[in-house]
């Protein structure tokens, strides 16, 4: 048995055959690689009705996912509170990530929502690189299916301590998914 090959099929990205569909219709939606104050809220939202501290609403394009809108612990922190979260083992997260980092691009391919619990008892993703980059232990998320029938991308919520999500997590987010894409749905055409 090789192991090297199964390192790699365990950290790669999926392989993803509506790459190019998506990205026409993110182009015809508007949506590119900008934060938007709406996704922004509506990752706010998203943490607040989960109480989870990260919260994202991510799309996916053929070279990266891109958080257009993004909840931190530190979205919420003004003055001095604000730079102690800076400065935190956690202010790495940015607007973007590679698509063998986390979770949404799995999402995103299996066209269905996905629970971790805690990531480390899955063998498939315990060697991903944001467990020890952002210390994530807990996953949440699941796709924006438009209604042209393509899987744009996800909202998420993680955390760093395990988390029983239950069949309420995962009814939340799949109502929260189903929310926004009604949203994206209205969204006028470019």
């Amino acid at each position: 048995m090789n192991l090297d090959n199964i390192e790699d099929r365990l950290l790669a990205a999926p392989r993803d055959p509506e790459v190019q569909a998506r990205m026409e219709r993110l182009r015809a939606l508007g949506i590119g690689t900008e934060p938007d104050p709406d996704f922004d809220a509506f990752a706010a939202k998203l943490a607040q009705i989960t109480g989870a501290p990260f919260a994202m609403v991510n799309f996916i394009n053929d070279r990266e996912q891109y958080f257009a809108g993004l909840f931190t612990p530190s979205s919420t922190q003004r003055g001095a509170a604000l730079q102690a979260a800076q400065a935190s083992e956690h202010a790495g997260v940015s607007r973007t990530m590679g698509l063998d980092h986390g979770f949404c691009p799995h999402v995103v391919v299996r066209r269905k929502a996905l629970v971790l619990d805690d990531v480390c008892d899955y063998p498939r993703f315990v060697g991903n690189p944001v467990i020890d980059k952002l210390g994530i232990r807990t996953y949440l998320g699941a796709p924006l299916i438009d209604r042209t029938g393509t899987a744009l991308g996800t909202i998420c919520v993680i955390d760093t301590q395990p988390r029983s999500w239950g069949r309420a997590g995962l009814n939340t987010i799949k109502g929260l998914a189903n929310e926004l894409v009604e949203q994206l749905n209205r969204r006028p055409q470019r």
